[in-house]
């Protein structure tokens, strides 16, 4: 209530409610405050905005990161599956290539057997 008037009342139109004088100085040191504040105010959403573009580029940056690692990774796992099955197949035709081996030993000892009985006989 600007006139001062008890509420419930309406506001007086003689002097003993009157509104008083706006001093002149107070409202330009207002004014200037306002202005500094607003100043403040631009400044600040400056900073937020240069904080935010910051931290945008470098979520991209992550982002990007993050996508070619796991490119990679994708990659890497191929070629290592494929690794895996060429290996398998190796020891496939290794173990094909080892089977006469142990007809070979069993014809060696027997070899090694006949040669001690011979050279027992030798003796």
């Amino acid at each position: 209530r600007l006139s001062g008037a008890p509420r419930g009342e309406p506001p007086t139109a003689g002097g003993g409610g009157s509104i008083p004088a706006i001093d002149p100085g107070a409202l330009q040191d207002v004014v200037a405050l306002a202005g500094q504040v607003a100043a403040q105010v631009d400044e600040l959403l400056r900073n937020v905005h240069c904080g935010l573009q910051a931290l945008t580029a470098l979520s991209v940056g992550c982002i990007q990161t993050y996508r070619d690692g796991v490119e990679s990774l994708g990659e890497a796992a191929d070629l290592s599956i494929r690794a895996m099955y060429a290996l398998v197949a190796r020891c496939e035709e290794l173990d094909r290539a080892m089977q006469p081996v142990p007809a070979l030993a069993k014809r060696i000892r027997d070899m090694k057997g006949t040669l001690e009985r011979l050279e027992g006989l030798c003796k």
